[in-house]
C-alpha cells in the first residue's frame, strides 16, 4: 500500500511537470506565431507607405504636364 501512495505522488508530479512543459511549447508557439503577425504588418504598412509615395510622384509629375502644356 506504501508503494501505491508513493507512485501515485511521483506520478501526480510527474504528470504537473509534462503538463508546464506542454504549456511552455504552446506559449512559445503563441509568441511566435505573434511576431510573424507582427512583422507581417510592418512590412505590409511599408508596402503601402511605398506606393503611397509612388502615386503621390506620378500624380505630381501629371499635374506639371498639364501645366506645361497649358503655358504653351
Amino acid at each position: 500500500m506504501g508503494m501505491l501512495k508513493i507512485l501515485g505522488r511521483w506520478g501526480g508530479l510527474l504528470t504537473l511537470i509534462l503538463l508546464l512543459i506542454a504549456l511552455v511549447r504552446q506559449l512559445i508557439a503563441l509568441v511566435g506565431a505573434l511576431i510573424f503577425i507582427i512583422k507581417f504588418a510592418v512590412v505590409a504598412a511599408f508596402v503601402g507607405l511605398m506606393v503611397l509615395v509612388i502615386l503621390a510622384t506620378l500624380r505630381e509629375r501629371q499635374r506639371r504636364r498639364r501645366r506645361e502644356a497649358e503655358e504653351l
